[in-house]
């Protein structure tokens, strides 16, 4: 069986290798193609944190009771418990 890929030309040297995208930046600057009024892109940092999955479920029936996402609520908590400990260890 042979698989086909499509090769798709590189959105800004319009290359359609590898190579000829190296030389292409070889002789070019990223500069010379910033545009200063784009937007910045904003980026989300998530990570996992492993969790028993009886809390997980018990999460889950509180967010749905209160019509969130779990990852809503359980931001929401860590929040409001990191704020009581920094009001404890401020006094």
């Amino acid at each position: 069986m042979q698989i086909d890929f499509i090769v798709c030309p590189s959105s800004i040297s319009q290359a359609d290798t590898d190579e000829k995208i190296g030389e292409f930046w070889d002789t070019h600057d990223f500069t010379d193609f910033d545009d200063p009024n784009a937007p910045d892109i904003k980026f989300e940092i998530s990570c996992a944190v492993p969790i028993e999955v009886e809390l997980f479920a018990a999460l889950e029936k509180q967010a749905r009771k209160r019509g969130v996402r779990v990852e809503t609520l359980v931001n929401l908590w860590l929040q409001q418990k990191l704020n009581e400990q920094m009001e404890k260890s401020a006094t």
